[in-house]
């Protein structure tokens, strides 16, 4: 039996028609969590035009006509990647641009390490790696992954700080830096991740951005620097560097991420934000045992 190549998707007022490719199903296109996201937060902006008076489409509001897949990435048996176009209209038949290229979310991490022998100094770790995206075989960012599925955010960059750099820690040692900025916004959009969106015209990617800042032995940490990590199974070919935070970003001014994790930092730091923070789980990590700590592998 030949798969059906078109289904509707309900929940949308009138159903939406979705046009499939060849090597997908309406069963995997549903179950990828990227496409469960954006559909779910556009569904949830849709009909914030009919609730809020004040929408700017309030008046003449825009309607998901259908979905196109145009074309999927597999990595093995599970999704990586689809890129759609929409097609959203209102009554006078204008048209929002509608192409997206779905991928779900990521974490970035800004590893602040200060050391013993002078606490006053900063150092943040940094990877080296190839971006062919980017054109570049040495693009120099903060540490990042992908989210796996069902992965909690703080479980995600515990993992990929320990996979990139080489140290293990507990959760309760990172700090999102996002959320707490978030927490006092006056632009509110419930529907949205807390996360920062690198590109969003373009494509759903998330990042919620954590902080983990912690006192090393000076060599423990220049130790760091030039030292390949990553999955080779993977084709990661990852080299670690160490700059001095006065420089983030400078040296961090070609990745989004970086920048934003500066700027998140810098702002929190200055409210007073971050060190109440860093205080809360000084008090918690007292309570752990040594084994528990951090440690470099």
């Amino acid at each position: 039996m030949s798969q059906a190549l078109a289904f509707s998707l309900e929940g949308f007022g009138s159903p939406v028609e979705v046009n499939l490719t060849k090597n997908l199903t309406k069963d995997q296109l549903l179950a990828f969590p990227a496409f469960e996201i954006w559909r779910d937060t556009l569904r949830q902006n849709l009909e914030l035009q009919h609730s809020d008076k004040y929408h700017a489409f309030h008046k003449d509001p825009f309607t998901l006509r259908s979905i196109t897949i145009q074309s999927v990435d597999w990595f093995g048996k599970k999704i990586g990647f689809v890129k759609l176009a929409a097609v959203l209209r209102n009554r006078e038949d204008k048209q929002l641009p509608g192409i997206a290229f779905l991928r779900g979310g990521s974490v970035a991490m800004l590893m602040i390490l200060r050391p013993k022998d002078s606490r006053d100094e900063r150092l943040v770790v940094m990877t080296e790696q190839p971006r062919v995206p980017a054109g570049s075989l040495s693009f120099v960012e903060i540490p990042a992954g992908m989210l796996d599925d069902a992965e909690t955010f703080s479980g995600a960059a515990a993992k990929e700080i320990e996979e990139e750099t080489g140290f293990k820690l507990p959760r309760s040692e990172l700090i999102d830096l996002t959320e707490l900025a978030l927490k006092n916004s006056k632009i509110s959009e419930k529907s949205l991740q807390n996360a920062m969106y690198p590109s969003p015209g373009g494509s759903d990617e998330f990042i919620p951005i954590f902080l983990w800042e912690k006192e090393l032995d000076r060599q423990e940490i220049e130790d760091l620097s030039g030292k390949l990590m990553g999955k080779r199974m993977q084709g990661e070919m990852i080299k670690l560097r160490v700059c001095d935070y006065e420089d983030l970003w400078r040296e961090g001014a070609r990745d989004a991420k970086t920048l934003a994790a500066w700027a998140l930092y810098e702002g929190l730091n200055r409210a007073g934000i971050v060190q109440a923070e860093l205080m809360k789980r000084r008090k918690k990590s007292a309570t752990f045992s040594l084994n528990d700590g951090a440690t470099a592998v």
